[in-house]
Order: C-alpha cells, then structure tokens, then sequence
C-alpha cells in the first residue's frame, strides 16, 4: 500500500470519518479527493482520478448502507481490505461560544440521529440535516458562524480550529462503522493471506432455498458474519443476497463456493481480503 500514485477517493472532506479512515488505513501523508457523494467517489475511480475508494458499508447501530452494495455490484468494483472505526461524536463550535449561545446544530442525518437523546437536555437548539459533518465545521470556522454548532469528530475540530463544547454525544457509546476499501479491480492477494470473502447470488423465492446455502457455508467451516438482501427490481420475487464470510482454510472456502456456484444463480465474488477483526 505504499507508492501511491493517485490520491484515494472519499465521501465527504477532510476531517470527515472517511477521512479518517484514509490516513489510518494507508498513512497519515494520504492525499484524498472530496466528493460529497457515494456516486462521485466512484466517478473517480472509474475516471482514473483515484486508485482506491474508502465507503462506509455498515454501522453497529444502523445497520447497512444498502445503496454502497449495489454500487460497488453495478460497477464491478473490487473490496480488497476493511476498517472498523469506532466513531465518537463531538459538539463542535467557534471560540468562545457556549451552549447558552447555540441555537441550531448542523450535521449529517445519521450524527444526529445517534446524537438525539444529548439534545432532548437542551429544547432550545434546533437539528438541521447537512450533507456532511466535516463540511459544516469548514464553514463555521472559515466564515465564523456564530450560534450553530457542528457534530463532527476530533480531527475536524483540529483541521477547523474549533473548540469541542461535549465529546462523545452519541447516545450509544459503542458505535463503529465498517468500511471497506475499493478498487477497480482485485488485489489478487496470496491464498493464504485471505480469510475472509464478500460475495454475491440470486435465489428464486422458494421454500428452503436459502437454507440450504446456509447449510453449506455451516458444512465448510465458514462463519457468515454478515448477510443482506436486496430485491431484484427486473424481476419480481427474486432477491439478490450479499454476504460476508470468514473461514480459517481458503480450500474451505473453495469448496463452499463450488457448490454455491451449482446451487445459486450468478454467483459474484465482490473481494477476497483480510479480516480486519482479528
């Protein structure tokens, strides 16, 4: 992961989680390219503007940001690694500013709604719905806004000069986000530096269907740790599953896809990669 030629792709700025993500997964010195968008960060790869994507796919609290995988599905695009960040809320604001003085707060819809319960303690404030938690620190700190206040992490605060009025706001304080890193193409890693596999197939609406999938990923010593469906919008009834699995033996795994290949419809290997929890 060293060498980089091309700057990584984000959603968000800098100061945003992606960000984040981007300097602790490859290094602090990451260039990045801001898009405010899922859809542009994948214009850029596919434009040859980046060399990887860092997308958010799933949170501990929220569940799955199911559009990510039909992205990364659409445009064949390749996952060849993961993050787990554990994200930690702050109320950021201008110097000398205090909660008495704040009358709205601005953020993404998702930081204020695992925020929600800090701000029933203070009626007065009201939420606003924004684009991206870093972009609107950006713009408190270069245009001085006073009286709104921004939910956006550490590094913000410190990229934007802001003070941080409460630290860890979320209403539940476990909260992390999965991630993973794309490319245009596979990393075509070694066999056995691979343990862990995201993987796509069709099931037709039946009785036992997926079943008997689930027996096979039991019967290979797979654990699945992550499944997902979406409906098939051209064919009514039919669904599109997304897994994830992990397995100590890559012929294990082998195996479970050979016979998931002759049981399921259009099986897709979405990436082979490390597991980013052990």
């Amino acid at each position: 992961m060293d060498n980089l030629k091309k700057p990584i792709a984000i959603q968000g700025i800098k100061g945003s989680f992606h960000h984040e993500v981007a300097q602790r997964y490859f290094s602090d010195q990451t260039e990045v390219v801001e898009c405010m968008s899922f859809d542009s960060t994948v214009e850029s790869l596919q434009k040859a503007d980046s060399d990887f994507i860092v997308m958010a796919l799933e949170n501990s609290i929220a569940g799955s940001i199911i559009p990510n995988y039909a992205l990364i599905d659409t445009h064949n695009l390749a996952i060849i690694g993961e993050y787990y960040l554990d994200i930690q809320h702050n109320l950021l604001v201008l110097e000398g500013q205090s909660i008495s003085n704040i009358t709205e707060v601005h953020s993404h819809p998702m930081a204020l709604l695992q925020c929600k319960a800090f701000f029933k303690q203070y009626p007065h404030i009201k939420l606003v719905e924004a684009k991206d938690t870093a972009d609107v620190a950006k713009q408190i700190s270069e245009q001085n806004i006073k009286g709104i206040a921004a939910i956006a992490s550490k590094n913000a605060a410190e990229l934007y000069g802001l003070n941080i009025l409460a630290e860890s706001i979320q209403t539940i304080k476990h909260n992390e986000t999965r991630f993973v890193i794309v490319k245009r193409e596979d990393d075509n890693l070694k066999k056995d530096e691979v343990n862990k596999a995201s993987l796509k197939f069709e099931l037709d609406h039946k009785r036992g269907s997926l079943a008997a999938i689930l027996n096979v990923v039991s019967d290979c010593k797979l654990n699945l740790t992550k499944i997902q469906s979406l409906p098939k919008i051209e064919t009514p009834w039919k669904y599109a599953f997304f897994v994830d699995v992990t397995f100590g033996s890559y012929k294990d795994y082998e195996k479970a896809k050979s016979i998931i290949m002759l049981m399921a419809e259009n099986l897709k290997v979405l990436g082979e990669y490390k597991n980013a929890r052990l």
